[in-house]
């Protein structure tokens, strides 16, 4: 495993963390405490320290297993986690923007953690008008005093919402989260500069482009019901995967898993930290990990011993 510094808050983040979206169910798959266990277990074993996770990936239910799974050694992980939305049921959430609602939200994801304090908490893919709420903010800083949160991050919603972005120093954030892919370069625009300039940490989410980008799926692929990915409209996903088809003829090595390509691929911008594709078994958590061989020992984040 490779790592990196994580912009200004000066952790030291492995460069492939795990994403767990899958944990609340909504990918296809429920889970037990068994297979997240073994799942995070493994990713320790290959030297990842950073789970992204989030109160509405279930009501709770993916930051419960968590903390059950890391409660014995959670001084050896970075755990970054979200605030804004309540689940009610598969693909089902309202938003809680107000100061009051957003630290009951907090107090619940310290319950379920099983922790003290949450390394990295998120603002997640909120409106503008949500975003731009002091009294907000002057909460969550004195929550960051109080010991309870080390440090703020945004997740923005939309990969060109330079808004947000800009007004991370403002608002006292040291991470940003936004979706980035070979399929999806739009941050490379305007948000990566801001970052850099900012010196903000950046979470490339979706690397994997929702799994697109595994090189399992082809043209024709039909996914479960309580999958995620079944919104993606058929046009929209054979489009995708025939852009897909001729990356993997045109720019995948011969003898490289295009999985472990499509992170390495990420991790090669400048601005990138870390990316935290999801995992559904033990063997995708080895895949993802693996990707660190491909990546730069010279990226200008690398941690310096």
């Amino acid at each position: 495993m490779k790592y990196r510094r994580l912009g200004k808050t000066e952790l030291k983040v492995s460069v492939v963390g795990v994403g767990t979206w899958q944990f609340g169910g909504e990918w296809g798959k429920s889970y037990t405490q068994d297979e997240v266990d073994r799942i995070l277990g493994t990713a320790k074993e290959m030297g990842i320290n950073l789970i992204d996770t989030a109160e509405c990936y279930g009501d709770h239910l993916s930051e419960s297993f968590i903390g059950k799974s890391i409660q014995r050694e959670r001084q050896d992980w970075i755990i970054a986690t979200k605030f804004g939305h309540q689940f009610h049921g598969h693909m089902n959430r309202t938003n809680h923007w107000s100061p009051e609602e957003v630290q009951k939200q907090l107090e619940d994801s310290l319950r379920a953690l099983r922790t003290d304090y949450i390394d990295i908490y998120q603002f997640h893919s909120g409106s503008d008008a949500s975003f731009d709420q002091d009294d907000l903010w002057t909460m969550l800083d004195k929550q960051v005093q109080a010991g309870k949160i080390r440090h703020l991050g945004i997740s923005i919603g939309d990969n060109d919402n330079l808004h947000q972005t800009e007004s991370a120093t403002k608002v006292k954030a040291d991470v940003i989260q936004v979706v980035y892919n070979r399929l999806d370069r739009k941050p490379e625009e305007q948000v990566f500069p801001s970052c850099q300039r900012q010196d903000l940490g950046v979470l490339a989410r979706v690397p994997l482009a929702s799994g697109l980008l595994s090189g399992k799926y082809r043209p024709g692929v039909v996914f479960q019901q309580n999958d995620v990915r079944n919104r993606l409209q058929k046009v929209e996903l054979t489009k995708k995967l025939q852009m897909v088809e001729e990356i993997r003829r045109k720019e995948v090595p011969e003898g490289v898993e295009m999985a472990q390509w499509a992170l390495a691929w990420c991790l090669k911008h400048p601005a990138v930290t870390c990316v935290i594709p999801g995992c559904k078994d033990v063997e995708q958590v080895m895949s993802n990990a693996k990707a660190a061989d491909w990546v730069s020992d010279d990226h200008p984040q690398a941690w310096k011993a």
